[in-house]
């Protein structure tokens, strides 16, 4: 999947499925709207490596600035309120005791855990059974796998709550939009989310192959 910002300090997106069939990628569907953090997007953690590429420049991803990550991200798994999934990602339905920590000083920084399982060592944290619907599903993007302290944490996509919002650093979309894609991912096709400002899009789409926009 793509997401094309149109600055690094927008906070809309255009998103986009893609598939590869052989040397050529192919469109699934039409394009939709998405929300990104509240102050924009910045170069995070992931598949492309740590920070900007070589040559580029941007802000980097830190803990509390409000950005979502740029660069290309594995989509890993899917959490919600239902009993069962959807689609084919690894499902785990979550209750009120299940937290995704934000707190650098922690040890279950940046990770999913049932407080009930776990030693208490946070100061913050985000529910993950929300008492609205803006995580009935959420599918988890592998921005900073490596846990590291302050890169930024709990990066989500997942419901959004109203057309022209944002998010804390997610990539939020109609519910609609989420359940669409949710049928339509692989995990047997390593699926990913690839979001960048146009500008390094255009800059980058020969190295890293990506598809047309």
């Amino acid at each position: 999947m793509t997401g094309i910002v149109s600055s690094w300090d927008a906070t809309d997106a255009t998103l986009r499925l893609w598939r590869r069939e052989g040397a050529t990628w192919r469109a699934v569907g039409a394009a939709w709207p998405a929300a990104l953090g509240h102050t924009g997007a910045a170069w995070g953690r992931g598949l492309h490596g740590d920070g900007a590429p070589s040559g580029r420049s941007g802000p980097t991803k830190k803990e509390g600035d409000g950005r979502s990550p740029a660069g290309a991200f594995a989509l890993t798994g899917l959490y919600g309120y239902a009993a069962a999934g959807r689609g084919a990602l690894p499902y785990t339905p979550v209750d009120e005791g299940w937290r995704c920590v934000d707190d650098p000083a922690s040890k279950h920084y940046d990770r999913i855990v049932d407080e009930r399982t776990v030693a208490v060592d946070w100061a913050s944290s985000e529910e993950m059974r929300r008492r609205d619907e803006l995580y009935r599903w959420v599918v988890t993007v592998a921005h900073n796998p490596a846990h590291a302290p302050g890169a930024g944490s709990c990066v989500f996509l997942h419901v959004w709550r109203r057309a022209g919002g944002a998010t804390a650093g997610c990539t939020a979309m109609a519910r609609p939009a989420i359940e669409r894609l949710l049928d339509a991912l692989d995990p047997a096709d390593r699926p990913a989310y690839v979001l960048l400002p146009a500008a390094e899009y255009d800059a980058l789409a020969l190295t890293w192959d990506l598809p047309p926009r």
